[in-house]
């Protein structure tokens, strides 16, 4: 074990590695900054339900639309180069929310612009990933990927600082960590001399045409989406449905979506040893049993663990995703990604937006959270009916490779 890391550290770049974790670290920090904020937001401007789902929806689907370009750029110009540009132009909406945002309208431009900083794992994953041969692509993309874990600090602090301070100050607050990064950034963060083939549009349209490519969009959406997208909403909902304090809401949104950003690798890691088909099978199962239940609005004592347990599965079913994606396009992995990725960053916006209108429709989050579930088990429902064609034509019994490629994915 000594070995392997002593070689990991000598074959790859430490230096880029820690600077592509910082920036994706802070990037999600305050990409989800207004559902953390969100309890304050909405009382001190009077939001209605689907106001509120818009405005926490909108930098999840701003970041979902800026993944291409962000990734197409960072292959043309360098990840370095357009890393620096992100994290500048990620203080601009900062700025505008800290001095400016007194009215929705502001509040909603925020949210649009902080997609630039949802972008970020377009860059600076592939920044990292390329300094390592594949063998240790692993390991170099769980470290830089843990940078997901910035969501939990923003559910964490955003609102005891908002309680302290305002919660426009927060925003202030927040370029604090996102000016160090960039100075860190340029300090250390060098692009590997390796050759990147550029993806062009033609790339895309030509994967698009085929239908598994549609179906690996579809459930990405509800994994990545159902994650990403109560990350951005839980505070609001355990605000409004049962009354917990904001800072107490953060507290136990973190609890939740830490749960779900260290268990991506545990279904990578069992989609290996059982296969991808079987274990995502299980996976929409479980998530649609779990939603169903949340549904129902059952009291507040049953409830953190029924999505402590529907974000961890979430979790697990982002990692059985992509363990399935190289089996079926090995030679197409970067366009993939980045397709499957932006697919799932829809997902994110649709969630909480259909959450905040139905609450305001119905007066219950039940029927949001039930569609949710349905989506779910017809995913489900939809992979029974394509894995004979899938176990017949590219992967083994259960999803397991048969004849193992040698591929990794920058995601």
């Amino acid at each position: 074990m000594t070995g392997q890391l002593r070689a990991f550290l000598r074959e790859g770049n430490p230096r880029t590695l820690l600077a592509s974790f910082f920036y994706f670290d802070t990037s999600f920090m305050v990409w989800v900054l207004l559902g953390a904020l969100g309890n304050f937001i909405a009382d001190d401007l009077g939001l209605a339900g689907t106001q509120k789902g818009l405005m926490t929806a909108l930098p999840v689907l701003s970041g979902a639309l800026l993944r291409l370009p962000a990734g197409a750029a960072a292959d043309r110009f360098g990840g370095r180069r357009v890393g620096l540009v992100g994290l500048g132009l990620t203080l601009a909406p900062l700025a505008v929310g800290w001095l400016l945002a007194d009215r929705l309208a502001t509040v909603y431009l925020v949210g649009l612009l902080l997609g630039v900083a949802g972008a970020s794992f377009a860059v600076a994953l592939p920044l990292a990933s390329r300094w390592y041969p594949p063998e240790h692509q692993g390991l170099a993309l769980g470290i830089a990927g843990a940078g997901n874990s910035g969501t939990v600090l923003a559910s964490l602090f955003a609102p005891r600082l908002a309680e302290a301070f305002g919660w426009q100050a927060v925003f202030g607050l927040a370029m604090l960590p996102i000016a160090t990064v960039l100075t860190l950034f340029a300090l250390l963060a060098e692009d590997s001399p390796t050759h990147v083939a550029r993806q062009r549009l033609r790339d895309y349209t030509a994967v698009l045409r085929q239908a598994d490519a549609l179906w690996f969009c579809l459930f990405y959406s509800v994994t990545f989406g159902g994650f990403v997208g109560l990350a951005s909403y839980l505070s609001i909902f355990f605000h409004d449905q049962y009354g917990l304090s904001k800072v107490a809401s953060g507290d136990l949104t973190a609890a939740c979506v830490f749960a779900g950003s260290f268990a991506r690798p545990l279904g990578g890691l069992l989609a290996d040893r059982l296969g991808g088909i079987r274990v995502l099978l299980a996976l929409f199962a479980l998530i649609g049993g779990a939603m169903l239940l949340v549904s129902r609005i059952p009291p507040i004592g049953g409830v953190p663990v029924l999505f402590f347990t529907g974000m961890a599965l979430l979790g697990m079913g982002n990692g059985a995703v992509f363990q399935l994606v190289p089996q079926r396009f090995p030679r197409e992995i970067g366009v993939l990604t980045g397709l499957v990725g932006a697919a799932g960053g829809v997902g994110g916006f649709l969630l909480p937006f259909f959450l905040g209108s139905f609450q305001e429709l119905t007066g219950s989050y039940g029927p949001g959270f039930a569609l949710f579930a349905l989506a779910a088990l017809g995913c489900a429902g939809l992979l029974t009916l394509v894995q004979r064609s899938w176990r017949r034509r590219w992967a083994g019994e259960g999803g397991l490779v048969v004849a193992r490629t040698q591929v990794y994915v920058e995601n």
